[in-house]
């Protein structure tokens, strides 16, 4: 029984004596009401809205605006007193308000604290105002107005200094701007002198490969000026070049190059000539054969190491001399032989 009447006596406590209160967010959106409040506070027309600024009644709007302000820019409570506030009926009431912002529990961290408490209206004498109610609220309306002026002249020299800030910010990265511009302008000048040196480099270059292009047209022109079958072949026996002639002799055509010459058709009869090439590959030792075609003509096949410039074994050369009137001269002369030699038996 004891603790029931105590938990009773605490609430009546709080119903007849503490303070009409709200919690608030930094917004103003109210989060928690406390006690009776509708003297000071009414909803809204229309749709619902849960805002301290949209709620407060006549003489307590402007006045609240600042009191937040002011308590979310301090450390303590910060009082209002002395206020009048209009009910629904229009009848005047003295109000005193007090608004804190919260750093403790950390849960109400940033909150703002706001109370309201009924007070006497002052004589005029005291107030120092009109008793008139729309005097004291175009009074309280100035008085706001001056807070509100005070607040953005304090708002204008922050921005102020923050422009200075800026500006000086500002300066410096121009500084830096202009440093890297001049870095930019060196870097430009020492581009410009490397393109001209790759432009000189580059005409050497191409006049080093017209002249190659000359000296190749001369190699093709002499090679086939002397009307000899000349294959060049690398290390893989794969064709590197060959001369017009020896398109008499092996099917070739220009897309030919880099293709393995054993993949060519031709009318030697000289199964060998792979395994003679890479012998002479192996040996350095050149290789010579006189062979027959399908077609009844003769050449002298020779085979010898391909050496480059610095002297490294890169391949064979193989060449191809027709000896066919050789061999017909050749084979004439054994049968006047044979026929001179069967005349002189039938003589003795």
């Amino acid at each position: 029984m004891p603790g029931k009447i105590q938990s009773h006596v605490e609430q009546l406590l709080l119903q007849k004596y503490s303070p009409a209160a709200a919690l608030l967010n930094p917004d103003g959106d109210i989060l928690y009401i406390n006690g009776r409040t509708g003297a000071f506070l009414e909803p809204a027309a229309g749709k619902a809205n849960w805002n301290i600024h949209a709620m407060a009644r006549e003489g307590l709007r402007y006045e609240l605006a600042g009191l937040i302000k002011q308590a979310l820019g301090s450390e303590g409570v910060v009082r209002l007193k002395g206020l009048v506030v209009k009910d629904h009926l229009g009848l005047a009431q003295g109000v005193d308000l007090s608004a804190e912002a919260l750093s403790q529990p950390e849960s109400l961290h940033g909150m703002v604290f706001l109370t309201f408490a009924s007070a006497p209206l002052l004589p005029a004498a005291k107030r120092g105002r009109s008793p008139n109610p729309k005097v004291l609220e175009l009074e309280q309306q100035l008085l706001q107005a001056r807070t509100e002026i005070q607040a953005v002249r304090d708002e204008m020299q922050t921005s102020r200094e923050e422009l200075k800030s800026a500006n000086e910010e500002l300066q410096s990265t121009n500084e830096e701007l202009q440093s890297t511009n001049e870095e930019l302008t060196t870097s430009k000048e020492e581009m410009q002198s490397l393109n001209e040196e790759l432009y000189t480099v580059n005409a050497e270059l191409q006049s080093k490969v017209d002249d190659l292009s000359l000296v190749n047209s001369d190699m093709k022109n002499l090679l086939n000026s002397t009307d000899i079958a000349t294959i060049f072949l690398d290390s893989g026996l794969r064709i590197r070049r060959f001369t017009a002639p020896a398109t008499q002799i092996y099917k070739l055509i220009a897309t030919d190059l880099r293709r393995p010459l054993s993949d060519i058709v031709n009318d030697l009869d000289y199964p060998d000539l792979e395994t003679d090439a890479q012998e002479v590959i192996r040996s350095l030792v050149f290789s010579e054969r006189q062979v027959p075609t399908k077609t009844g003509r003769w050449y002298n096949v020779r085979i010898m190491p391909y050496r480059t410039i610095d002297n490294v074994i890169d391949g064979v050369v193989v060449t191809f001399i027709n000896i066919t009137e050789s061999k017909l001269l050749e084979a004439q002369l054994r049968l006047i032989q044979s026929q001179g030699k069967a005349t002189l038996e039938s003589v003795k």
